[in-house]
């Protein structure tokens, strides 16, 4: 759930009467007009959840369009990708599956049918999943719970000259609080009472409409802006932009507000309506600047915006990043009517355009642009909506911003949409295509002529990845084919250094090893020509992985020297952990169990979160236990890591997966039956942070930390143990925020947090703690120099 960037104001009737309802109702619908705080209580409620329901997730609704898209939008929003063949409602209902959670589906109201489908679907497939959806129309779902969120509450007429009276009114308080952030030091009192109240009942109790009026404190007095109002709602009242009940007030606010902007502000206002991604003042300037508004003039005027509450500053996970902003739904409405109103929603939409096929050039060089992250996945959502835009205006699609869009679905593992993006790619293509058969389009051999769109390639590049990722090995193959084919012919040597990479992938998939080490060694030598020494290192990598699967360990590990130092640390951080896992892989093969052990452990620092990427360095650690003899420990990881694996819905790659389940089939062996069981079932019992933590710091025979008497249990989450266990290692803030591809003051954030919760103040005294926790976790007589069984 994101971090609220102001303060919540009452409510508390309302948050209690939810805390009641949830326990009973799986769906519960929030509604209510447009700007009464629907999507505030919801995340508020949400986050304030305990217990095994404290599990919450924000899908945010806005930037949906299509209906037939919404399971993607869906699963895109959670982060959940597409493994094991399944996709759509399919795919969310195994995700899901019987964990709590709770689910918040904000502004449905422009889906309400799909949405209704979807969450029935859910409900009906996922027992302990709870929904709560935000609407300003009802669902209609059996079983559905209607909560009506209505105004504010306002102070009683007859206590205006009382400021205690009055401020026992959430309006009032509202409105205090917002007008403290425009005019530090306002405050209620006798003089100013009864305009303040005044003030909130005539804009009804509607949140929006009193953070917008309050926002006008600090430019003019109250009773100005009691006056503005009142003539405003006047004009609408007499049908110039009316609209049903509270909705007069609200755009009666909206329109007020922006009629006391300036015209700088007014056309930047209503230009930003296009970019309902959020954007930042480079976007902002890049789309909205022209000759009446200049990109100088941009951030500025994004400031007064924002303390106008006519944007939001959207919450940001790392502080270093630059400032990015939104137009909530019901403003950036009102903005978007007027702007075609001004005419200028044309051009505004060719700058938007022109911008975000700008955002591609950085990556035009690079050879492996399908597997790197840029600026277009950031502005993701806006590129979704020029397309969409686009589309309207009928036509071929605009063939490198759709490309773009597929790249961040790969990326993504939404690998249904990506497909589909990639089909209209080579539809629309300079080249003949074939009809579409159940894998997408084909394209025959005498198409790669010299009219090849030096577009089709990559297309043909990519959609052979996805088909890899979605384990559809013959359509895999035959697309890379098809984009080696057309390469060749372009004579474009990162073109086909790209198709060569991608038909290797998919000859490791069919387990065709030897010849897929011939496309990469291809690849290699033409990349090391371009000199580009990052697209270099990654080419080793896929070689090495590769001379691995043949037996040609030594040779591999010479590649991998070579390379890891320029794969390590660098983003994105899956890259890295790929090559960290190749290289433990080609150590363990060569018989250095240590060195292995690291490079995995390292490689699952580098990790942020759950998620597959972690588990093969996870399994690696488990064979390293295994192979020294530790098999209630090695037993443990594979047990939690395959318990993983289940709940992520993936799969390791073959080979891989015959070495793990070998090791895990000797260290089942080894244990007697009540210890094997024992061992799994803890295995089983952790969770994801316990887990990490058992992998990285727990080297005992004894209990897992899970198990452990409270005087070893750690207060520390798990990214605060692992930064605590780095910090004791000796690296310096930035060198631990490198090795877990973190910001340095995001490292600061968690340091400050273990030293609280510690009640430490030096490094020494942490690096001690964790010396002094190791210790104390080795049960006695356990010798981590042997082994369980004797």
């Amino acid at each position: 759930m994101p971090r609220a960037l102001d303060s919540f104001i009452g409510r508390r009737r309302e948050l209690s009467r939810l805390r009641t309802l949830v326990k009973s109702a799986r769906l519960l619908t929030l509604t209510g007009p447009g700007g009464v705080g629907k999507t505030r209580l919801a995340t508020e409620f949400a986050t304030g959840l305990r217990g095994a329901d404290r599990a919450a997730r924000l899908v945010e609704m806005d930037s949906v369009h299509d209906g037939d898209r919404l399971p993607q939008a869906v699963a895109a929003a959670l982060g959940v990708g597409e493994r094991g063949g399944r996709t759509g409602v399919a795919l969310l209902a195994h995700e899901l599956g019987d964990r709590p959670m709770m689910l918040v589906l904000d502004n449905c109201e422009h889906l309400v049918e799909p949405c209704a489908q979807l969450v029935a679907t859910l409900l009906g497939r996922c027992p302990r999943l709870r929904i709560l959806a935000t609407s300003r129309e009802v669902l209609r779902v059996p079983g559905e719970v209607v909560f009506r969120v209505g105004e504010l509450s306002l102070s009683p007429t007859g206590t205006d000259d009382d400021p205690a009276a009055v401020l026992q009114a959430d309006a009032v308080r509202l409105f205090v609080d917002r007008a403290g952030g425009s005019a530090p030091g306002f405050e209620l009192h006798g003089g100013n009472a009864r305009t303040v109240a005044e003030i909130c009942r005539r804009l009804d109790g509607m949140p929006l409409a009193i953070e917008l009026a309050a926002r006008r404190t600090g430019v003019l007095p109250l009773s100005d802006i009691l006056t503005g109002l009142d003539d405003q709602l006047t004009l609408l009242t007499d049908g110039s932009r009316t609209g049903p009940g509270r909705h007069r007030e609200l755009a009666a606010a909206i329109d007020w507000s922006h009629r006391l902007l300036d015209p700088e502000e007014q056309t930047l206002f209503r230009r930003l309506s296009v970019l309902v991604g959020g954007f930042d003042a480079v976007g902002a300037a890049a789309v909205c600047a022209d000759g009446q508004m200049q990109p100088r003039h941009v951030l500025r005027v994004l400031c007064a915006l924002e303390a106008k509450s006519l944007i939001a500053r959207m919450p940001a996970a790392d502080a270093e990043v630059s400032a990015r902003f939104r137009q909530l739904s019901s403003i950036r409405a009102y903005a978007l009517e007027s702007l075609a109103d001004s005419g200028e929603l044309p051009g505004t939409w060719q700058r938007a355009v022109d911008w975000l096929t700008g955002l591609m050039e950085p990556a035009a060089d690079q050879v492996f642009v399908d597997q790197a992250g840029g600026r277009l996945t950031e502005e993701r959502e806006n590129l979704a909506a020029a397309l969409a835009h686009l589309d309207g205006l009928g036509g071929a699609p605009h063939v490198p911003l759709t490309l773009a869009l597929a790249r961040v679905r790969f990326q993504q593992e939404q690998l249904t949409t990506a497909r589909a993006l990639l089909t209209r790619v080579l539809e629309h293509s300079d080249d003949p295509m074939s009809p579409q058969d159940s894998q997408g389009p084909r394209m025959s051999q005498e198409s790669t002529g010299s009219r090849c769109s030096r577009h089709v390639g990559a297309t043909l590049a990519l959609a052979a990845r996805a088909a890899c990722q979605q384990a559809d090995e013959g359509a895999a193959l035959r697309f890379a084919e098809q984009a080696v084919a057309v390469e060749r012919h372009r004579d474009d040597p990162a073109g086909l250094a790209n198709a060569l990479d991608a038909r290797a992938a998919a000859l490791l998939c069919r387990g065709e090893f030897a010849q897929a080490v011939d496309d990469f060694a291809e690849c290699l030598d033409l990349v090391a020509a371009l000199g580009n020494p990052r697209d270099t290192a990654w080419c080793r990598h896929h070689l090495a992985w590769a001379l691995l699967h043949i037996g040609k360990a030594a040779e591999a590990d010479e590649l991998m020297a070579a390379c890891l130092p320029q794969l390590r640390g660098q983003h994105p951080w899956c890259q890295s952990a790929a090559a960290l896992h190749t290289a433990g892989a080609i150590r363990l093969a060569l018989g250095d169990v240590a060195a292995a052990q690291d490079l995995f452990a390292e490689g699952l620092r580098t990790v942020p979160g759950e998620s597959f990427h972690a588990l093969y360095p996870l399994e690696g650690l488990a064979v390293v236990a295994a192979e020294r003899g530790r098999m209630k420990r090695s037993l443990r990881l594979f047990a939690a890591a395959a318990q993983a694996r289940r709940r992520l819905d993936t799969e390791p790659e073959a080979e891989w997966r015959r070495q793990v389940e070998s090791a895990t089939a000797r260290a089942a062996a080894a244990l007697p039956p009540a210890g094997r069981d024992a061992a799994v079932a803890q295995g089983r019992g952790m969770s994801w942070e316990h887990l990490i933590a058992h992998a990285l710091l727990g080297t005992d025979e004894g209990p897992v930390p899970v198990d452990r008497a409270d005087e070893v249990r750690s207060p520390l989450t798990g990214r605060e143990m692992m930064v605590a266990s780095l910090v004791a290692e000796g690296l310096t803030n930035r060198e631990v925020a490198a090795r877990l591809d973190l910001s340095a003051s995001t490292v600061s954030t968690h340091l400050d947090h273990v030293r609280d919760k510690l009640g430490m103040r030096s490094r020494t005294q942490i690096a001690l703690w964790v010396a002094g926790r190791e210790q104390r976790r080795a049960a006695p007589g356990d010798d981590p120099r042997r082994g369980e069984i004797s």
